[in-house]
């Protein structure tokens, strides 16, 4: 019988970014273990920052600057 194949957990912090030309971009995943610590969420603005790079690269239309990132709100799920 064959070992069993092990999950690789995963998990992402999700952000809505502002840019400065008033356009949004909501749920950006960012890797939870590149968060936290003393400098909390700056390295997500880092990584946001790459991904922008790359999709505007894809779509030979750059992203704009960012203005601002925040957590997006978890949303509380109704009791059934």
């Amino acid at each position: 019988m064959a070992p069993p194949r092990r999950r690789i957990e995963t998990s992402f912090v999700f952000f809505d970014v502002q840019y400065v030309d008033d356009t949004r971009s909501s749920n950006r995943k960012v890797p939870a273990t590149a968060l936290g610590g003393l400098d909390g969420d700056e390295p997500a603005r880092k990584i946001i920052e790459a991904q922008d790079r790359e999709i505007g690269l894809a779509s030979g239309r750059p992203r704009p600057e960012i203005r601002s990132i925040s957590r997006t709100p978890v949303k509380k799920s109704e009791p059934v």
